[in-house]
């Protein structure tokens, strides 16, 4: 979640450069890993890979009460997602994309505690991959995830001699999980899939605050690129691909200026806001770039108030004294978790096409 307007970073000059501006949007990666640490810390989350991600230079500061409490809600709304679609029977493999991945730890968490029927791939900068791929190879408790796997309902593992690892490229492939160096500014419809990906298997894409720094055409591109390559059946049976967005909204109100205005004296610009900056433009978003199937948003208040329950909230309101709980539904009620999918094919024919078939379920926030 954006730093909020009393905590937030000293005004510095916007850099100039294309490649500047990037290390700027490649540094709030660092800004969510720290409070993801954060969370952890005091109780929100359990997370026991994201300190290993964390480079000697960056501090391990504790963040607002207000903060943690955001990132403890967006990390259990998107894992709930996640993990929807995981459960659905399937003939074939998931497969998941997390785009601007970054330090995001959602493999090595899920990949520690269950089976394995899911292929994991990350896209994000080369200067990013590589620091990651680092980290791997630096900490057995993540490397060991990939070469050894254990199949929770059997108690046996097996070990994965498809192993590729290029550090200078910044990529990694193995059986269950690759690191792609990609700029998504590249990704378009018509783009080659990159190594591994298979556009048949039923496919979810993650992008967590990272589609929000593309211009808004290049932001369109990518879902057009997603439903024109995953979305389309193929003639010997069929498909399902979906979507879940975490990204900013607002920004018409007093305290989205606010909020905008600290961002950018970051050099930080939320690029499509404007166009995306409420929950119905982001399910129209998702009708008319594609995931036609069906779709839903809900700002973060909202998740806190229903998606997670009455012991729950409890726990979380015992580890820390929030006494900022009107900054906090103003924070929470600018930032929001989208989603949308496309199925095609009979579900009375192929398994593969029911995969979000839960997400039908999910509690919606009415206007």
């Amino acid at each position: 979640m954006a730093v909020p307007t009393r905590f937030a970073t000293p005004a510095f000059t916007a850099p100039a450069s294309g490649a500047d501006k990037d290390r700027t949007v490649q540094q709030t990666d660092m800004d969510a890993l720290v409070s993801r640490c954060s969370a952890v810390s005091m109780g929100y989350l359990s997370d026991p890979f994201a300190e290993l991600f964390l480079d000697t230079l960056t501090a391990k500061d504790r963040r607002y009460p207000l903060i943690n409490r955001g990132t403890y809600v967006r990390t259990t709304a998107l894992d709930k997602l996640v993990e929807s679609f995981l459960s659905q029977p399937s003939k074939s493999m998931k497969q998941i994309v997390s785009l601007g991945a970054g330090s995001d730890t959602r493999f090595f968490r899920f990949a520690s505690n269950r089976a394995i029927p899911f292929v994991y791939h990350e896209f994000d900068f080369p200067r990013v991959t590589i620091r990651k791929i680092q980290a791997i190879q630096k900490h057995t408790e993540l490397s060991s995830l990939l070469s050894r796997f254990r199949n929770v309902e059997s108690a046996t593992e097996f070990s994965d001699t498809n192993l590729q690892i290029d550090v200078m490229s910044g990529s990694l492939h193995s059986s269950h999980y690759h690191i792609h160096p990609i700029d998504l500014r590249t990704l378009k419809p018509g783009t080659s899939l990159p190594t591994g990906i298979d556009p048949t298997l039923p496919t979810l894409f993650i992008s967590e605050c990272c589609l929000i720094y593309l211009l808004p055409s290049e932001a369109d591109d990518i879902f057009r690129w997603i439903t024109t390559s995953f979305g389309q059946a193929p003639e010997t049976g069929s498909n399902s691909v979906g979507i879940v967005l975490y990204e900013p909204i607002g920004g018409d109100d007093s305290f989205g200026k606010v909020m905008i205005r600290n961002l950018s004296q970051r050099g930080i610009v939320l690029r499509t806001l404007q166009r995306y900056s409420t929950l119905e433009r982001q399910m129209e978003r998702m009708r008319v770039l594609g995931f036609k199937s069906g779709m839903g948003a809900c700002d973060v208040n909202y998740i806190h108030d229903n998606w997670i329950d009455a012991e729950e909230r409890e726990r979380i309101d015992k580890l820390e004294l929030l006494d900022e709980r009107e900054e906090w539904v103003l924070l929470a009620k600018h930032y929001c978790i989208a989603w949308g999918w496309l199925e095609n094919g009979s579900p009375f024919d192929d398994a593969d096409c029911l995969a979000f078939r839960q997400w039908s379920d999910i509690p919606l926030q009415q206007s």
